[in-house]
């Protein structure tokens, strides 16, 4: 409400303490009053510093790099490289590792070429991913907006930023100029979606990809795409780079190594640097991750090409000190649980070599503490589950309103049912990825049959 000249008039400066407390106390359970409870807190009260909650990445090196134990909770994560490599790779390892704690995800595939089989071998349980594949790009960031609204979908993927071709474009000739359209729409839809991202405590994980300046002399000549809004709503951002191909040469290549570059992150110090194997059909090497991180934190030592623990020699060589740790799996618990317990003692141990089913039925789905924060989501949804779901675009009836309201505290998937209706297209989120798996097997060729595809 618009002040009048009056009351804009009588405003003084306060000199006494308590009547500057007593002042602010006044202006607080106004502010609350308008805006609703928790909108003005003290940041070391302790619903503001409840602490960082992370969903792992599937590798404890890249946790490492990220600073607070893999990707933090609420917060826009940009994934950007090259082509061929690993970007979706990095992004379908959180999936999985939130399947893994309970949580629900969701794919919005723009570039129409997830590869179900490839998912599913990282680890993805292709049964409970939420797929969506849209037609332009404000199809894609709304159905986002929606799944993020509705508070039940602890990871959300958007492959890619460079798919998400506006609809004037496509409506448009081939040829026709459409300057800064994507960026616009990127910078639009980021304005909406970080605000309620932080209270969903969503991770909003945009893959991007690499452009060349034209007329650069000097510096960087590579961008991505999207413009630039993107590069400042992301609290984290991460560069891929391909390394070297790991085998005797090219015909014989079993993987790549990966360099990975944190080059910005608001909650840990950026610019750290890893370097991760990539292996064809099967993802991120935990074994490698773990032999790595052991040895940097001398749980392993390395003399010369050999390998040692506990005094007992592992292997000569790097590939046959990871044999040994996949042929002894309690070692291999053994030493991450150890390297977890130091690095990151306020998360709950879930092994990275435990498949998505096996740790659900482990009873790890709403019991996960607030380190990692996937279980809490559960609980977060259904108590806002009320407003989330009386959130609906203009135009729904008041009976609409009053009927997602008592349905909503059902679940997450109820909601999420809610979300693809308010998307406008139903048929482009499906819970179990049938179409998508179908579209696969339906062409020669596309499935991952070979082993030797890199995302």
């Amino acid at each position: 409400m618009a002040k009048t000249k009056s009351e804009i008039n009588q405003v003084t400066n306060i000199t006494d303490a308590d009547e500057k407390l007593k002042a602010l106390e006044a202006a607080r359970l106004q502010i609350e009053k308008e805006f609703g409870q928790g909108s003005l807190m003290k940041l070391g009260s302790k619903t503001a510093a409840s602490g960082i909650e992370v969903i792992p990445s599937g590798s404890i090196l890249l946790d490492e790099a990220l600073g607070i134990g893999g990707y933090p909770r609420g917060r826009i994560i940009e994934i950007f490289g090259p082509e061929s490599s690993g970007k979706t790779t990095l992004a379908l390892h959180v999936v999985a590792e939130a399947q893994k704690r309970g949580g629900i995800a969701a794919f919005v595939d723009a570039e129409h070429a997830l590869d179900p089989q490839y998912a599913q071998k990282l680890g993805v349980n292709i049964d409970e991913l939420w797929v969506a594949q849209p037609d332009a790009g404000e199809q894609a960031l709304e159905i986002t907006e929606n799944l993020v609204r509705s508070g039940a979908v602890d990871v959300i993927v958007v492959d890619s930023v460079a798919a998400l071709t506006p609809q004037a474009e496509i409506d448009g000739e081939m040829g026709d100029s459409h300057m800064g359209l994507q960026a616009r729409l990127m910078s639009q839809a980021l304005r909406k979606l970080t605000a309620i991202i932080s209270r969903s405590k969503c991770i909003l994980i945009f893959i991007n990809q690499i452009r060349m300046k034209i007329g650069i002399a000097y510096g960087n000549p590579e961008t991505t795409t999207g413009g630039n809004a993107l590069k400042f709503y992301s609290s984290v951002r991460i560069e891929v780079r391909k390394g070297e191909v790991l085998g005797k040469d090219e015909d014989e290549a079993w993987g790549n190594k990966v360099r990975i570059k944190v080059v910005k992150n608001k909650v840990a110090p950026p610019f750290r640097k890893v370097e991760l194997e990539i292996l064809f059909g099967k993802g991120i090497s935990p074994y490698g991750s773990l032999l790595d991180c052991a040895v940097k934190y001398e749980l392993i030592d390395k003399k010369g090409a050999w390998y040692s623990y506990k005094e007992d020699k592992i292997g000569q060589g790097h590939d046959n000190a990871v044999k040994f740790l996949e042929n002894n799996p309690d070692i291999a618990i053994d030493l991450e649980k150890t390297l977890r317990a130091q690095l990151f003692p306020n998360q709950k141990y879930i092994s990275s070599f435990v498949k998505t089913d096996q740790a659900a039925d482990s009873g790890s789905a709403g019991k996960t503490p607030s380190g990692s924060g996937v279980g809490e989501a559960s609980a977060a949804a259904k108590t806002g589950a009320s407003k989330a779901a009386a959130s609906v675009k203009p135009g729904d009836t008041k009976a609409d309103k009053e009927a997602d309201a008592q349905t909503a505290p059902a679940g997450k998937k109820s909601m999420l049912e809610k979300a693809a209706l308010a998307s406008g297209k139903t048929e482009s989120l499906n819970a179990s990825s049938a179409a998508v798996s179908a579209a696969h097997k339906s062409k020669p060729g596309s499935a991952f049959d070979g082993d030797n595809e890199l995302f």
